[in-house]
């Protein structure tokens, strides 16, 4: 190959990976089987298909990156996606009261066997009661020590074949609750709310400040969005490139530093 192919060869290939990390040094947490980045260890900055043009506080000023997959992504070499810079992965468990995803058991049990810390989410479906979701979502997920908090996903799914539903602010706080209270006392550990900007801003949300929330904004900061309402999770982009998992990958970021995310880890129990 001449010297002209081989350096255009290069390029591309290096748009197409994660840059600027160095996970060498990710290992165990002694007497867990969960894997830990050192203090030392670099911020992951990921290949974006589609980024957006940050021009205040960035993702990548975030040194702990995770992802979340369901039965789109197939196939997943979860130890090669914990050596390309990712810390945590949340995974569609559930959804309704009579769905699971297709892939919740082979992501469950290839993210641990990685060391990933993960949770599972349960996708919220308006047209089922909070108490038979969180029955059903308690029978599918297991009870595992090692595993971060539940996750309630709500948003609006205009795009569903069989529930277009769109209760009260009222009535979808009061399911909340009930959902949120159901899992928390089965599990040990206090849910963590994930949601959109229109779906927070049409409930009024804000009123769930108990609650640690994972939230959703691919076109500029949470700050800028939800305004100063905390957060400990961010979605930042869905279009982005993280190896070991095809095609296009949501990537998000933790709202602290290494040493705050193992404080997060042992104030929710994970072990």
């Amino acid at each position: 190959m001449k010297p002209a192919a081989i350096a255009l060869l290069s390029l591309v290939l290096s748009a197409c990976t994660s840059v600027d990390y160095d996970f060498s040094d990710v290992k165990p947490a002694a007497g867990t089987g969960i894997s830990l980045p050192s203090a030392s260890t670099k911020a992951p900055r990921f290949y974006d298909r589609k980024p957006h043009d940050y021009t205040g506080k960035t993702p990548w000023h975030y040194p702990v990156h995770g992802t979340d997959v369901s039965k789109y992504q197939e196939k997943v070499d979860w130890q090669q996606v914990r050596n390309g810079g990712i810390s945590f992965v949340f995974i569609k468990a559930t959804e309704g009261g009579d769905r699971v995803d297709d892939r919740f058991n082979e992501h469950w049990a290839g993210s641990r066997a990685a060391g990933i810390p993960r949770s599972a989410y349960h996708f919220y479906y308006f047209c089922r009661s909070a108490a038979e979701q969180a029955r059903w979502y308690i029978r599918n997920v297991p009870k595992d020590p090692s595993a971060l908090p539940p996750v309630l996903d709500m948003e609006w799914n205009p795009l569903s074949p069989s529930c277009k539903l769109r209760p009260d602010p009222a009535v979808v706080r009061k399911e909340m609750r009930t959902f949120l209270t159901m899992v928390e006392r089965h599990y040990g550990k206090k849910p963590v709310i994930y949601t959109t900007v229109d779906f927070f801003d049409d409930n009024d949300l804000r009123s769930f400040s108990d609650y640690p929330f994972w939230l959703r904004s691919t076109a500029g900061h949470p700050d800028e969005k939800y305004g100063p309402h905390p957060w400990v999770f961010w979605q930042y982009t869905g279009t982005g490139t993280i190896p070991g998992i095809k095609g296009d990958a949501d990537i998000n970021v933790f709202a602290g530093n290494h040493g705050q995310w193992r404080k997060w880890l042992e104030s929710n129990k994970v072990r």
